[in-house]
């Protein structure tokens, strides 16, 4: 059995975003039971060289976008990095859950071997389809959404690892 481009990208970016917006609302609830302003967990880090909550939410989120974008050779909607609460970062996930589930099959498999290149300030990253799926999008969208739960756990909200990983399917 074979998987197509579509299949493991997809599916498993909006699995993780649909499992990060769950995490934010636990960290909502938390703040509110704890009486904790929600801009205290939100400007959060894990190291003070790390970006806080808010940015790793806001990149996982551009990632996932833009990558699968890229890979049906579209221009993925902009989003502007400006949500200051938890509710205005869940937004942003279920926008950004709902623009992949606009994309069909049919745009994106068949792009394992689309050329695929990333202007990252002067220099220039370049992929194949599948190593960018593989090796860019996915481990990006996994680290980002792993350190968003990080903060929040390390700052009390209970969540354990079936909240990352999500319900079996």
């Amino acid at each position: 059995m074979t998987i197509s481009m579509y299949q493991a990208s997809v599916p498993s970016l909006i699995r993780s975003l649909n499992n990060l917006a769950l995490i934010l609302e636990k960290g909502a609830t938390h703040a509110e039971a704890k009486k904790i302003e929600s801009n205290v967990l939100i400007g959060s880090r894990l190291y003070p060289d790390m970006l806080p909550l808010s940015k790793q939410i806001q990149i996982a989120s551009d990632i996932a976008r833009r990558g699968a974008a890229r890979l049906a050779g579209l221009d993925a909607p902009a989003m502007a990095d400006n949500e200051t609460t938890f509710a205005e970062l869940i937004d942003r996930i279920h926008n950004t859950i709902a623009y992949l589930n606009t994309l069909t099959p049919a745009q994106i498999d068949g792009s394992e071997e689309k050329e695929i290149v990333l202007q990252m300030g002067k220099e220039a990253m370049s992929f194949k389809g599948m190593p960018y799926l593989l090796y860019f999008i996915l481990p990006n969208v996994y680290f980002h959404v792993t350190t968003a739960y990080a903060i929040l756990r390390h700052n009390g909200v209970e969540v354990g690892k079936m909240d990352f990983l999500g319900k079996p399917s």
